[in-house]
Formats: C-alpha cells, structure tokens, sequence
C-alpha cells in the first residue's frame, strides 16, 4: 500500500472511532520501527518529521524512504505522512511536492492576523492539491527538539469558529494544558477543551502526547479529538538503547546490532501507545 492522503485517513479514523496516533520520525531506523508498530496492531496513523528535524535530511529522502519500507515490508495498514510544525510556506511546498500527504502550518507565535494569513497561504496551496492542513491555535509550553518555548497562551473558545473559518484549516492544535516534551508536568483542562470543540467545525489536535497519561487521552476523543503527537517516548526509546550499549562497553562499534534493538524498543513503544489510545478499537481490523 502507498502513503494514504490525509483526508482518506481521517475518514477513516472516523469510521472506525479512533484517534490517530502521529509520531515523530527523525531517520530511517525511527521510520521503520513506525511503520511495523502501525502495521503489527493493524491500525492507522501518521508518520510525521518537524521542520526542525527536515535539516537533517531533506522532505524527499524521508518521502522516498518512507514509501521504500511501505513496499518492501508489503505493508496494508492505512499510514499517512505529515509535515509537523511546518515553520514557512517553502517547508510546506517542499513536503507537499515531495509527496507528503498531510501538512501543519505552525505561526502560532506569530499575533492572531498573521496566523491567519499565513494559515491561509499554505491552506491554499495544500488544499489545490488534494492535501488537509492542520494550524495551532494558543501557545503550547516545553521542549520541542531545541527550541524552548515558555509561552502559555491557551486556546480561546471565542476565538476558534473565525480562525478556522478564515483560514481553511482542516485540524486544530490546541493549547489547553498540554506541553511539549518529558520536563514539564501537563495538566489537561478538560471543561476548557469541550468549549473548543464545540465552537470548532473541525476535529482538533493534541500535542505533547508523550506526557499526557493515556487515560486522559482516552477522556479527550470525547472531545472531537481525531490526532495525537508523540516524540519524546520513541526517541527517548531509541536514544537510551545507544547509552546502554555504551555504558555496558565503551568500546562498542557494532552499529547495527545496536541499531536493531533501538528499533525493537522502538517499534515496543509504539505499538504499546497504539493500543492504549485506542484500547477499545483494538483488533477491530
């Protein structure tokens, strides 16, 4: 099976009541322990790379590698590939052009107009091409890759219906005690969230998975929820296998045996948050 287009996949997350775990790929090895997690549960989600991690590599090498394990591993569980946290217009066109077949423009930062206007522009873009676009809407706090943000502006119900409207976006990131990263503690408000969805025509968006205890994610798909990021979990997974190998022999030098277990541990941790989100869907396949 090919990369399914993002609208495909919602429509099918709704269909089967799920919400769609997106998670965060650097490399190929972090690719392929995704997609073996999507498919050994046999439910659906995204794989997603940020801007920020876009520079180790380039929109075309994660596009093409992505689709080359999709082939190789004869793979039949529904995979969508999503542009996280696109920081400019050109890191939008790349993906898109590249193949992505979902997109996030992030000018959360930026005041309310230009958020809009830069929302639209990309929405425009994507939107020609067939391809749905999330936007953020608030200030998420924590740690995402290097960039350190301690902004805590959440969402403002009266705030979504002209956002959404004038932008054209088909998702909505949104702050309501979430954070980014493992340092900081979130703090889901949930009365806060249920304003937000019932003021938004379209399903929202959780960031920051990797710290919101699963239950409270369960709790959330009451909300209009249809997508949850996580990062910090499978690179946590990944990265720890290296330190271990390391600590147990300092002069260890066989990359790929040491590579092979970041990848188990790695494909463990998914599947493991795949079937906790989505804890009643399992086995619906």
């Amino acid at each position: 099976m090919d990369l399914v287009n993002g609208y495909t996949l919602m429509s099918y997350a709704k269909k089967n009541h799920l919400v769609l775990p997106a998670f965060n790929t650097t490399n190929y090895e972090m690719t392929l322990a995704i997609i073996k997690a999507f498919d050994e549960m046999k439910l659906g989600g995204y794989i997603q790379i940020s801007s920020h991690n876009l520079k180790l590599s380039s929109p075309e090498i994660i596009a093409n590698m992505t689709r080359e394990v999709m082939v190789r591993e004869n793979i039949s569980t529904p995979i969508g590939l999503h542009l996280d946290h696109g920081k400019s217009f050109e890191d939008v066109k790349r993906c898109i052009d590249a193949g992505f077949t979902s997109v996030m423009v992030d000018a959360s930062e930026l005041p309310f107009d230009d958020n809009i206007q830069e929302v639209k522009r990309a929405a425009d873009y994507a939107h020609y091409f067939g391809i749905p676009v999330e936007a953020e809407l608030g200030g998420i706090r924590g740690k995402e890759d290097d960039h350190v943000s301690d902004v805590n502006a959440k969402t403002h119900p009266e705030d979504v219906l002209n956002f959404v409207e004038k932008t054209g976006c088909d998702t909505l990131a949104v702050a309501v005690g979430n954070v980014h990263g493992l340092d900081l503690t979130p703090n889901l408000d949930f009365p806060l969230m249920a304003k937000v969805a019932e003021a938004s025509p379209v399903p929202l968006v959780l960031h920051g998975g990797s710290g919101i205890p699963f239950d409270q994610v369960r709790r959330a798909k009451e909300n209009n929820l249809i997508k949850v990021n996580y990062g910090s979990d499978l690179r946590k997974a990944y990265i720890k296998t290296f330190g271990q190998a390391y600590d147990e022999n300092h002069n260890e030098f066989n990359l790929y045996g040491v590579a092979a277990k970041g990848i188990q541990n790695v494909i463990e941790t998914a599947t493991t948050i795949i079937k906790e989100v989505n804890v009643k869907e399992v086995g619906i396949l």
